[in-house]
């Protein structure tokens, strides 16, 4: 029976990949969090993956405060980029799969077409590069390695833009939401289910893939299609991120390109409204 080590497993994509596990009983499973793989702590991360000797990696554990990766770079990049080498090498020594999330993020927001894996990465916040660091030395270490990319992860679990819109909008009469950064949402059941068509593919491609739902939305418009499944009444207006002041930059633009895996894995990849309303509806 082969066992797959899910680290980050409290955090929104962990709790969904938790959730699907029990369709997948053919595999064991070892779900952790920063208690028990501690992935700021180098010197025990290998030893605690000698324990464990999984045959396959997800690795969903990430630092992804992006505001304050900007005062604590060096944690962030002891998470995001230096931890991501043990996993990518002990992976590579021990024969085993590693998928390992990584975010559109590693962009800088002025393309104006769907961004494919090849496009060029120039990240514009501190989150960002540590994460594309963290995608470099993973193939460098392990070659074999897969990395999805995805954006504006939600779900019923952890915090989200989704529980804090359906919140804010029961609580106030009108609320300000950026209307100019383009990109689209990802429900983490969907990127969950993603993950296991390729780990239970019959054939493994390496490399880089990127998930998210379909459409072209802004923030701004992903609150109003919160607030028309929820059948809110508060105001809702759109507003330049220049109103809105955060000590990171965000990407004006990161619309991620699908086709990849869809053509390789012939992955399901459902529309951003679809997987907002069977969300909602938990």
């Amino acid at each position: 029976m082969k066992k797959i080590l899910v680290t980050g497993s409290n955090g929104q994509l962990g709790s969904e990949l938790k959730l699907l596990s029990e369709n997948y009983s053919h595999f064991e499973w070892v779900f952790t969090d920063r208690t028990e793989i501690t992935l700021d702590k180098l010197s025990v991360l290998e030893n605690q993956l000698e324990l464990i000797k999984p045959d396959i990696i997800i690795n969903c554990a990430a630092y992804t405060a992006v505001d304050k990766a900007e005062s604590e770079k060096e944690l962030a990049d002891v998470i995001n980029h230096l931890a991501v080498s043990v996993l990518a090498s002990w992976s590579a020594k021990n024969n085993a799969k590693l998928i390992h999330v990584s975010t559109d993020y590693v962009f800088n927001g002025t393309s104006s077409i769907a961004l494919n894996e090849n496009a060029p990465t120039d990240p514009i916040n501190v989150y960002g590069e540590t994460k594309l660091n963290g995608e470099k030395i993973c193939l460098q270490q392990n070659p074999e390695a897969i990395i999805i990319r995805t954006s504006w992860v939600y779900s019923c679990f952890g915090n989200n833009f989704v529980k804090t819109m359906s919140r804010l909008m029961q609580e106030r009469d009108s609320l300000n939401v950026v209307n100019d950064q383009i990109g689209s949402p990802t429900y983490a059941a969907d990127l969950a289910k993603a993950i296991m068509v390729i780990i239970t593919h019959s054939d493994w491609y390496p490399g880089i893939y990127n998930f998210s739902n379909e459409g072209e939305i802004s923030w701004y418009e992903f609150a109003l299609a919160i607030k028309e499944i929820g059948g809110y009444t508060c105001e809702v207006s759109g507003i330049p991120s220049s109103s809105y002041p955060t000590p990171a930059k965000r990407p004006a633009y990161s619309l991620l390109d699908k086709s990849k895996i869809k053509q390789i894995y012939h992955v399901d990849v459902p529309e951003y409204k679809e997987s907002l309303k069977k969300m909602m509806s938990l």
